[in-house]
């Protein structure tokens, strides 16, 4: 790996920001400083942390903000299914945004099991 730049799941949830920040617009005024705000913070801390934990150059720490960007992406599974209860969102965004959700988490998985293993081969 070069930089965070080069790992898909660090492309992938920059797509999901663009995504949230694209049908969050959508949502009622009233909402900018809750729900509109959480679910934007919640997306962006998922490449935030890509980010910072790759910049670490350790894989223990790499490994924690790979975990706490997994959080965030909770967090957005539950903030897109409240939007859709409250119509903010359709039926048809929460399943394109779940589309995005689901497949980082899985790249996230995947990447935190690589480098866990790596771990144990070094202790």
């Amino acid at each position: 790996m070069k930089t965070h730049r080069d790992l898909d799941v660090w492309k992938d949830s920059i797509e999901l920001v663009s995504e949230v920040y694209r049908l969050s617009r959508k949502f009622p005024k009233e909402e900018i400083f809750c729900l509109t705000q959480q679910l934007r913070r919640a997306a962006i801390s998922i490449p935030s942390n890509i980010s910072e934990g790759a910049a670490r150059n350790q894989k223990r720490d790499f490994v924690r903000f790979l975990r706490i960007s997994a959080g965030s992406l909770a967090e957005i599974d539950a903030q897109i299914i409240i939007a859709e209860k409250l119509q903010y969102l359709g039926e048809s965004d929460r399943i394109h945004l779940e589309g995005y959700t689901h497949k980082i988490r899985a790249q996230l998985g995947g990447l935190i099991k690589v480098l866990e293993k790596q771990i144990k081969v070094i202790e």
